[in-house]
């Protein structure tokens, strides 16, 4: 590492003999006006003078110097201490170089605590990759053994056993799907195309494509949209995402016979609010904040035996946030959630 070694003789030299001089000048003028000391009275004085001015000012600058090469030396070694609270206002140059030293660590601070919560967040990422990759693969690969080992020839277990082999694959395809998406979005390539589009056809086409799911569940999909309601400005398909997961959530957590409901109504604001709601088992308050968190489940065991990949609000939230929006949920523990977000009109 290079060691700054600042030359505080020469800048001491240089002011102190420019007070010397001032010194000389001064004693010339009192002169002028009547005052003559000897010639050799003046110049010990001036050179008296030179001489104090010069210990003091290297005295000075020298601390000063010493006191920025200290904090310049503590980059390197990661220590912040000196940077913090520091309390001179600019007076001088030193000071102003002084000033940018402790800006220039503090925004090497800043990027070296950034990279390091960066890599804390790779590490539990790949964490929990690895090991929500690791259930349905390992089931899948538990029941092929138990097929070849002879469960082949009954055919009621063998259908079972298959039947539990393509659940397994499908959430294992799930993950993969929402895993790419989230990765598309951390990298920033989460594209939106916004057009006007009308939300009530949107709401429907929704409801079409998870109907089969609510049935096997038995539980009821419903909107309630009202008519004349104006178009909304957004990516369609990437609404179409965050409704299609709200509501396969609303199905999943619903009782048996339960209902899942799908709301909008036309805001003051120019924009519109859409809701969906329903009446399951409801969330705990204190697990609500952490819901739009990656693999967040609040019954681990039930959210892997539905199907979940743990990353479906997570999505959400971020396409939302693309769309200058976000998620607000209500819940009560066993009486159900709400989850809703607003989205502009095209006309405001």
């Amino acid at each position: 590492r290079h060691v700054l070694r600042p030359n505080h003789g020469n800048l001491a030299l240089r002011l102190s003999w420019r007070v010397s001089l001032l010194v000389l000048i001064t004693l010339f003028l009192t002169a002028l006006i009547g005052f003559r000391p000897p010639l050799w009275v003046a110049l010990c004085i001036s050179i008296l003078v030179g001489i104090g001015t010069f210990l003091f000012i290297r005295r000075i600058v020298a601390r000063r110097i010493a006191r920025l090469q200290t904090t310049l030396a503590k980059i390197g070694e990661d220590d912040a201490t000196p940077f913090t609270n520091t309390p001179a206002p600019l007076r001088d140059e030193l000071d102003e170089l002084n000033e940018l030293a402790i800006e220039a660590n503090q925004r090497i601070l800043y990027q070296m605590q950034e990279r390091e919560r960066v890599e804390h967040y790779r590490r539990e990422f790949l964490g929990n990759v690895s090991h929500e990759l690791k259930t349905p693969i390992f089931a899948i690969q538990g029941f092929a053994e138990t097929l070849l080992d002879g469960a082949l020839e009954d055919q009621r277990v063998r259908r079972a056993f298959v039947k539990k082999v393509r659940r397994n694959a499908t959430r294992l395809g799930n993950l993969a799907e929402d895993l790419a998406a989230v990765a598309r979005i951390e990298m920033g390539e989460l594209s939106m195309v916004l057009k006007p589009f009308d939300l009530k056809e949107l709401i429907e086409e929704v409801i079409e494509s998870l109907e089969s799911l609510a049935a096997d569940r038995n539980v009821a999909i419903r909107s309630a949209v009202p008519s004349g309601l104006p178009p909304i400005i957004a990516d369609r398909s990437r609404i179409s995402q965050v409704l299609s997961n709200l509501v396969d959530n609303g199905i999943k957590y619903s009782r048996d016979g339960g209902q899942v409901e799908i709301t909008a109504r036309p805001l003051p604001e120019g924009s519109v609010k859409i809701t969906v709601v329903d009446d399951g088992i409801g969330i705990a308050p204190e697990h609500i904040p952490r819901l739009t968190e990656r693999f967040f489940r609040v019954e681990p065991s039930r959210s892997s035996k539905l199907g979940g990949t743990g990353l479906g609000l997570a999505i959400v939230k971020h396409i939302l946030g693309a769309h200058n929006s976000q998620l607000m949920i209500e819940s009560l523990l066993g009486n159900g959630s709400t989850f809703g977000f607003t989205l502009p009109t095209a006309d405001a």
